[in-house]
């Protein structure tokens, strides 16, 4: 498969719409529609969640931003900080952007005490998986964060790369696996009605997302522009630590407060 699509949606006048940029806003769009159904549930002020889109927003473009900088090219970025600020140019890591909403949600949380941080990160990180899945789109559209070459029958040629290399489409790989995990937390609060333990949700999130993440940056093109120890690409180094969290909450979760059914 040959992919050649223009990742310019429409251009009006000055102003121009990215498929990334659609896709990446409908992530948050139906991200609030999904937390408002939440607090519904679960008697929470609804009001509240335009205020969680705010923090989430900005702390996921900071986060993300300040990620893929310091990360993945820290050497120009550092001796060029005023580039830092250039985000229509592209550049944003899922590692920061998840940094920064954990920061976001505990700056939110302590405005709101009824809405402690672990419960929010547990019910954020169902449609958290959702907006990763969409961003990914958004990553093909763009033909970047390519796969490494292959000979599988569904390799694709990004034409937009200047070569005719078929290569692992890893952008739809990671969509299909967030999917897939969204669909399997969102079935799971549904059945539970609410009612799971303080850091259970985020804690599978954490080793679910970054697990998919560490194996499918096998077939993915090194991004950062240095290397690390044992072989392991950026991606993989970060995805460890929080694995690693993502153990300890869930198995944790069991000494935690158990949450009270919304219903019935």
């Amino acid at each position: 498969m040959i992919w050649d699509v223009d990742p310019v949606l429409f251009t009006l006048g000055p102003l121009t719409i990215k498929w990334y940029g659609l896709l990446f806003a409908t992530g948050f769009l139906i991200g609030t529609a999904v937390m408002t159904r939440i607090y519904r549930l679960e008697k929470k002020p609804e009001d509240d969640v335009g205020s969680l889109l705010i923090y989430m927003m900005v702390a996921t473009i900071v986060g993300a931003r300040l990620g893929h900088c310091l990360f993945y090219e820290p050497g120009y970025y550092l001796a060029n900080p005023i580039e830092i600020l250039k985000v229509h140019q592209g550049g944003l890591a899922s590692h920061g952007g998840a940094i920064g909403i954990t920061i976001g949600l505990w700056m939110y949380s302590k405005r709101h005490k009824k809405q402690p941080f672990l419960w929010l990160l547990d019910r954020i990180a169902i449609p958290a998986a959702l907006a990763g899945a969409l961003i990914r789109l958004g990553n093909l559209f763009n033909s970047e964060i390519v796969g490494e070459p292959t000979s599988v029958p569904w390799g694709v040629t990004f034409a937009r790369l200047g070569d005719d290399i078929a290569r692992h489409p890893v952008q739809l790989y990671e969509s299909i696996a967030y999917f897939l995990i969204f669909g399997f937390l969102w079935k799971l609060y549904d059945q539970r009605k609410g009612a799971i333990r303080q850091g259970e949700f985020i804690g599978l999130f954490f080793m679910l997302v970054f697990s998919a993440r560490f194996l499918l940056e096998i077939v993915k093109t090194q991004q950062a522009a240095f290397s690390l120890p044992l072989g392991l690409s950026m991606g993989q180094f970060l995805s460890i630590p929080v694995i690693a969290v993502g153990y300890w909450l869930w198995s944790t979760s069991k000494t935690r407060p158990l949450g009270k059914p919304g219903r019935k």
